[in-house]
């Protein structure tokens, strides 16, 4: 029977791969294209094509009998997650814990600075030729609040650490101990947002966090703080996003939004004080290496009968 590895990349590309002879294996590249690259009922780890649209990561799942493992190149499961019905009871699904920390946290730090430091007035500046000088809000002494406390909220707090901020604070689903100091559970985060100057939202998307920005959320947020959102765009509230932007008590940064792609004419492209990436977070010259690493250590696992890294969830238990 056959034991088709379906990869979103040519085999060759990926350095560290079991020889697909010794292994049993017979490697598959599909990133999503319409035709697939052999009978989805003979693979039994599929790697899901990156930064495709739900559709497409889902499409070969009904047919996909005898998978055994699911891969996502993306930290969050959202995508996939309408496909997890058609999976048999033990297919374990794995998310890619360790590729997007270094990209995202970098974006997220860049996203502060452009806020507070006035860089996108200063590039509107440059265009009409005006030498917009003054005093601009520095992230030195800053109170910051991370939402979502997993590796790439503390990621982070890594390249926030030189920036002498007041403070930095840490929210997760529950409470635990850390060596730079406790994380709140989500309970405490009411109590917590009116003390924060920078609030960054790093959550997955889930039931329990869709939404979680919503009106009453952004009104405990003091006055003139800024939110900047690196998370998933439906986290966030966007009509009470926007609200609080027109009425300039908040700013933004929001490298994902909802809906997404942001389509032209909505009122978030031109609300004040906001500034939007496009889903950049990951999408970087360090994404590549990472996820080839990533690919060939869990297959290699998976070919040795090893437990594998990253399981977040075993279909049925």
């Amino acid at each position: 029977m056959a034991k088709d590895v379906w990869l979103p990349y040519e085999a060759h590309e990926i350095q560290g791969l079991p020889e697909a002879s010794e292994a049993g294996l017979d490697y598959r590249c599909w990133d999503g294209g319409p035709d697939f690259p052999a009978d989805p009922a003979d693979c039994v780890f599929y790697v899901v094509p990156y930064m495709k649209p739900t559709e497409i990561a889902v499409r070969p799942l009904p047919a996909m009998t005898s998978v055994r493992v699911v891969q996502t190149l993306t930290a969050g499961i959202d995508h996939v997650q309408p496909g997890l019905g058609f999976l048999a009871p033990g297919v374990r699904l794995c998310n890619a814990r360790g590729v997007h920390e270094a990209s995202t946290a970098e974006l997220a730090l860049g996203l502060i600075l452009a806020s507070l430091r006035g860089i996108p007035r200063f590039v509107e500046g440059q265009r009409q030729e005006e030498w917009r000088s003054g005093f601009y809000p520095a992230l030195a002494d800053k109170s910051v609040l991370i939402v979502g406390y997993g590796s790439i909220g503390s990621a982070i707090e890594d390249r926030l650490t030189p920036f002498e901020c007041a403070r930095v604070a840490r929210v997760a689903r529950s409470s635990r101990a850390t060596e730079r100091g406790p994380v709140h559970p989500l309970t405490e985060l009411p109590s917590l947002l009116p003390q924060a100057d920078v609030v960054v939202v790093s959550t997955p998307l889930t039931e329990d966090t869709r939404g979680l920005v919503d009106a009453a959320f952004l009104a405990r947020m003091k006055d003139g703080a800024l939110l900047v959102n690196v998370a998933r765009g439906p986290v966030v509230d966007t009509s009470a996003l926007v609200a609080e932007l027109e009425s300039g008590r908040l700013t933004a940064a929001l490298d994902v939004t909802d809906p997404e792609p942001l389509p032209a004419g909505h009122r978030l492209w031109h609300a004040p004080g906001v500034l939007i990436s496009p889903h950049v977070g990951g999408s970087t010259s360090a994404f590549l290496p990472r996820a080839q690493r990533l690919m060939a250590a869990q297959v290699t696992k998976f070919a040795a009968g090893e437990p594998l890294d990253n399981v977040v969830r075993t279909i049925g238990r």
